[in-house]
């Protein structure tokens, strides 16, 4: 991975990754570990990374108006977490030029397609989870959000 690209990755999340190789697991996806076996994918940090997504929206929603039903705070929270919320989000930050994608993947528009780029967003979160915890989920997502 292009170190320049990386730091400002870094400096854009407002975090800094002590394991760049999860940083690049994080940015792996899965057309990409196919075409190179040794690899994995992102696939698991992802998973992560939207629940800790889910509890850091469900926290601010919930705190922002305590009063809300759950009614109410449903689908403020859905748009909160919508790939194409996401997906801005991913292309904020610049990850489509640091996303490894496989070659037929990449060829067909892969680094535009929402879902790819809101998954490799879950997958960041993931990895930040696994290094700095819920509160450095929260900084990042406040970040974004601009709460």
């Amino acid at each position: 991975m292009d170190p320049l690209r990386v730091a400002d990755l870094e400096r854009r999340l407002g975090y800094r990754f002590r394991d760049p190789r999860l940083l690049e697991r994080a940015l792996t996806h899965a057309s990409y570990a196919h075409e190179h076996p040794a690899v994995t994918d992102h696939e698991r940090l992802a998973f992560l990374g939207d629940a800790a997504l889910a509890l850091v929206v469900a926290e601010h929603v919930t705190t922002a108006d305590p009063e809300a039903s759950v009614g109410v705070l449903t689908p403020r929270r859905a748009e909160l977490v919508a790939g194409a919320r996401l997906a801005r989000w991913a292309i904020e930050l610049e990850l489509p030029a640091l996303l490894r994608l496989g070659r037929g993947e990449d060829q067909s528009g892969g680094r535009t397609r929402e879902s790819i780029l809101a998954t490799a967003l879950e997958a960041v979160l993931g990895a930040i989870y696994r290094e700095g915890g819920l509160d450095a989920v929260r900084a990042v997502i406040g970040r974004l959000a601009a709460w």
